[in-house]
């Protein structure tokens, strides 16, 4: 299909030359873009078609960038990208080399700040708001927040803040969950408009004046208001909160949004407008399944399916979600949680069978933690679902609420180490560094899935919290009825030799494995080869027994080197006496850039290639 009027945006001042009534097909265009150039590519697609009217009357109305437009979760960004210039980028989204798959500030000056992580745009819109008022600048700021995003506790911080002062704030709420249909259509929408007008709002501040002069008159007004409103509106929380509230305004009529739009210009204080949207409207799959379709890899845009996986083995993601199913069979104390991601995590196979045991908590990893450990201090045995990048936002938790009390809670860190296309803000990078370090806690990082199960069944046997991390994608197709329970601290050893000793943490362990195992054939030179296993405790006497005094000790893990396992290995081997050559295979200190798991572990030098030339060195 051909896009003549998508084609001809090549910066935000051409989309303002465009006409109103041309909208409403350019934004026809912008959906079967998206929808033909995510199909071999795979992408964040139905945030991105639920959000296409309200991006371009956003551009429409302000002038990015001047004006700062901040994209919740960069998932609903896509067409903002393709409104400011990147239109031709679009079908090197989350490839290696290619764009962004979220908003990123060195990706062009129309993202003014980054987004991977939820619930963080009011906060940002509102230190921005804040910083043009200190030195008196006049232009707009405004914070599109949904996608779920509103059900992470930070989000009501900033709106508690913001709310408090009188600083000019735009927050846009995209909702597409709740049910408030009813509530969307012509009346509503009148009602948008006549509150956001001019005739309104200085009819409103002269009643305020004249009232304030009569003792006890404002507040009784205030009370009638407040009271007709929450009759019509859903509005009062945010009222409460010190946002003038606005809508439900329907987020796919440009008749609606044109003008709301354009009457929020005009008014002071911190506003929020309710728009409606329907994720991934425009694509009946996305549609009807918005969960699956809010990011997934290449799909067929005729059966709306996506592309099978031609018999590959099984994610870590679906033997933890089974395994954890089959053990809470046996344990009724077992319960599983996650953060808005039952099925990114494998939580939702657990819930099928466990629905009263499952909890999904929304954007809300704090929350999760410590509601894990309330649901520990009674007697239950939780296992906390989140993706280790996402695991950071809940580090105090872990520590006061888990750690210090010594609770059973199991921390099952997915997509641990590098992620692919997501890129730096998705990545694994520090989850062994900042869990190692903290006392009570066991750390378990599997070789294969059959490992992963082990682990899983060795956790139900711990007193107190545990840590187990593992990557995104499949397994390698072992046997896991070959799992079994492992002894605590006890590492597992691969490979026999007197030429050094390699330690391997988790995913780095099979290419650790070919490595050594081509140095031997080719090089003719033999090293020990350690499965670590636990991260924490450490089987400090196979370490130690096989240290060969002048010879390397390599250390491999997917893990950020600083504060990493192979600084603990080595000050251990310090210690010890041990004196070689030392070397830490690792992430540097640097956030990674996005592309295929297999292109970025090359470049880091932590595949099997990469090992070997290292060992070589």
């Amino acid at each position: 299909m051909t896009f003549p009027m998508l084609e001809k945006i090549h910066s935000t001042a051409d989309l303002k030359a465009m006409y109103e009534d041309q909208l409403p097909r350019l934004a026809k265009e912008m959906r079967q873009y998206l929808v033909e150039t995510l199909a071999p590519i795979g992408g964040h697609l139905g945030a991105g078609l639920g959000v296409v009217e309200l991006s371009i009357a956003l551009h429409y109305i302000y002038n990015s960038p001047q004006d700062k437009i901040i994209w919740d979760v960069g998932h609903q960004a896509y067409p903002h990208k393709i409104l400011t210039g990147r239109l031709s980028g679009m079908p090197s989204i989350r490839q290696y080399g290619g764009l962004c798959g979220f908003t990123k500030r060195s990706e062009s000056e129309h993202d003014p700040f980054g987004a991977g992580h939820a619930s963080t745009s009011i906060s940002a819109a509102y230190g921005m708001a804040c910083g043009r008022d200190l030195v008196g600048a006049n232009n707009q700021v405004i914070a599109v927040i949904g996608d779920g995003a509103l059900t992470g506790g930070m989000s009501f911080e900033a709106l508690n803040h913001a709310g408090a002062r009188n600083n000019r704030l735009l927050v846009i709420l995209n909702d597409n969950e709740m049910s408030i249909a009813p509530n969307v259509g012509a009346m509503s929408s009148y009602l948008a408009r006549i509150i956001t007008g001019k005739p309104y709002t200085q009819a409103k501040d002269t009643a305020k004046r004249i009232l304030e002069k009569l003792p006890g008159a404002l507040d009784a007004a205030k009370r009638v208001e407040e009271h007709v409103k929450g009759m019509i509106t859903p509005g009062t929380l945010f009222e409460e909160m010190g946002f003038r509230y606005i809508g439900p305004v329907d987020g796919h009529d440009f008749n609606h949004l044109l003008p709301t739009l354009s009457n929020c210009k005009d008014l002071d204080g911190p506003i929020l407008l309710h728009v409606v949207t329907k994720k991934g409207l425009g694509f009946s799959p996305a549609e009807d399944d918005p969960e699956t379709w809010h990011g997934l890899g290449p799909y067929n845009i005729q059966t709306g399916l996506p592309h099978k996986s031609n018999g590959k083995p099984p994610t870590y993601t679906q033997v933890f979600g089974d395994t954890l199913a089959d053990m809470a069979d046996e344990d009724t104390n077992i319960v599983a949680i996650t953060a808005a991601m039952p099925a990114g995590t494998g939580v939702s196979r657990f819930e099928k069978r466990h629905p009263d045991r499952c909890f999904d908590v929304g954007i809300a990893e704090q929350h999760a933690v410590t509601f894990a450990a309330g649901l520990a201090a009674s007697g239950r045995r939780p296992y906390v679902a989140i993706y280790s990048t996402f695991m950071q936002r809940a580090y105090d938790q872990i520590i006061h609420d888990v750690c210090i009390q010594n609770l059973p809670v199991t921390f099952c860190l997915d997509r641990a180490g590098i992620v692919g296309a997501d890129g730096a803000t998705h990545t694994g990078t520090f989850d062994l560094a900042f869990m190692r370090n903290l006392p009570n806690m066991t750390v378990m990082a599997p070789k294969d899935e059959a490992e992963l199960k082990s682990m899983l069944l060795t956790s139900a046997t711990l007193d107190g919290p545990a840590t187990i991390r593992y990557p995104r994608g499949n397994g390698y197709g072992v046997d896991l009825e070959s799992a079994d329970l492992l002894e605590i601290g006890k590492s597992e050893t691969l490979e026999q030799g007197d030429d050094g000793l390699v330690i391997a943490v988790g995913t780095r362990v099979r290419d650790a494995l070919a490595a050594v195992e081509t140095l031997r054939k080719e090089d003719g030179k033999a090293m020990t080869l350690i499965n670590l296993r636990f991260v924490k405790p450490l089987d400090t006497a196979a370490i130690l027994e096989n240290l060969k005094p002048g010879k390397m000790l390599m250390v491999i893990e997917e893990g950020i080197a600083a504060g990493g396992v192979g600084e603990q290995i080595a000050v251990l081997a310090l210690q010890a006496g041990w004196s070689g050559p030392l070397k830490h295979v690792a992430m540097p200190d640097a956030f990674p850039a996005h592309g295929t798991q297999d292109e970025i572990l090359r470049d880091l030098e932590l595949d099997s290639a990469g090992i070997l030339k290292q060992l070589r060195s």
